[in-house]
């Protein structure tokens, strides 16, 4: 059977997400255990002990659909961000808002205004209704909003922002996004992908919810993979204007959420003690992890996120022993960065033991 006519030219074309292995299969495979798994960003300490009580007490409840409106959860949110509910959007993982807001604002052919070597879901979700993606170069390892809004044309519909960016870590001030806003024409919509906000300490780092001119419309993206650890649940939220809301909503799938991620967050959200705990865990860390690239003559790219950009070399032949000595990190290849790995932080032990597999890797000459 072929199916090639049937097929869009930009779907025949798409290359798909590649999803990482199970752990188990890898060490399956591998012939090893006990492996540690510091590659997909993902929060150390695990769920929020509130989120895993409340998940746990749904359980019984599986048999009815869930809350298609997210009552409580954007009651809560709205209460916690100073917006309005009709300013939010519960999406299944951050990722479903991104694709929600290309399949609203862009038509076949339109335009989308992104960074080379940001988040790979912003091209593809862009290629997939047929459009275009106008790639701008980064400028020390971070966004180049100068260059961004230059990209931007009559046919640009969506500019995508990553802040910190993924998989660089690195952020723009808040004197940068003001400028480039004030730059925005009125006929797009800003994306501001900020998932791992909560983890930025510098305090020149612009507040996307509330820092606005209110002449372009902007959705910023938050997540609770990271912070709260549910990943496993998928489920993220964005904030724009209500029009904008609305605009979306009318092609969100409904109870694109499932229920037990929508008590998972809600919980989480007032789990302080999960909170400060994690970025605690992140901030010793990060510390412990530049040091150890400091004592192995590496250089590594400065992150405001949980997880960090290092040069190794010849990095597919170091990520592949590393694998060996059960270590999983990411590669970063698809993204152009043949010499880096991406590196989650971890918990002290695990941190210990891949900069220890790591100094054995290269004193072998894996490189």
């Amino acid at each position: 059977m072929d199916i090639r006519g049937l097929v869009p030219e930009w779907i025949r074309t798409l290359t798909p997400y590649p999803p990482g292995m199970p752990i188990e299969e890898l060490e399956r495979e591998l012939g090893i255990r006990g492996s540690i798994k510091l590659a997909s960003n993902e929060n150390p300490l695990g769920p929020s002990p509130r989120a895993l009580a409340a998940v746990a007490a749904a359980l019984s409840s599986l048999h009815r659909y869930p809350d298609g409106s997210a009552f409580y959860l954007k009651r809560r949110l709205a209460e916690r961000l100073g917006v309005r509910v009709d300013d939010l959007i519960i999406g299944n993982g951050s990722n479903e808002i991104i694709e929600l807001v290309v399949r609203t604002f862009m038509r076949p052919h339109d335009e989308a205004v992104m960074a080379d070597q940001a988040f790979v879901i912003y091209r593809m979700v862009v290629q997939a209704v047929g459009g275009t993606a106008r790639i701008v170069p980064l400028r020390d390892y971070t966004h180049d909003l100068e260059a961004i809004a230059e990209a931007v044309t009559p046919r640009t519909r969506v500019v995508f922002l990553a802040n910190p960016n993924n998989p660089t870590g690195t952020i723009f001030g808040r004197a940068a996004w003001e400028s480039f806003l004030a730059a925005m024409p009125r006929h797009l919509v800003v994306v501001a992908d900020d998932a791992y906000a909560e983890y930025v300490e510098d305090p020149n780092y612009p507040d996307t919810i509330r820092e606005r001119d209110g002449r372009v419309p902007v959705v910023s993206l938050r997540t609770f993979s990271k912070l709260y650890g549910l990943a496993g649940l998928r489920i993220g939220y964005g904030v724009a204007p209500a029009s904008v809301i609305d605009a979306m909503g009318r092609v969100r799938q409904p109870f694109n959420v499932n229920a037990l991620a929508l008590v998972g967050a809600l919980a989480a959200l007032d789990d302080e003690d999960h909170v400060a705990r994690t970025l605690a865990v992140n901030r010793e860390g990060m510390a412990f992890l530049v040091e150890g690239f400091r004592r192995l003559r590496l250089s590594w790219v400065p992150s405001a996120a949980n997880f960090v950009l290092v040069r190794v070399g010849a990095a597919a032949k170091v990520y592949q022993a590393l694998l060996r000595r059960g270590v999983i990190v990411r590669p970063m290849e698809g993204y152009g960065f043949t010499e880096h790995l991406r590196v989650t932080v971890g918990l002290p032990e695990e941190n210990r033991r891949f900069l220890e597999a790591l100094g054995d890797v290269l004193g072998d000459g894996a490189p």
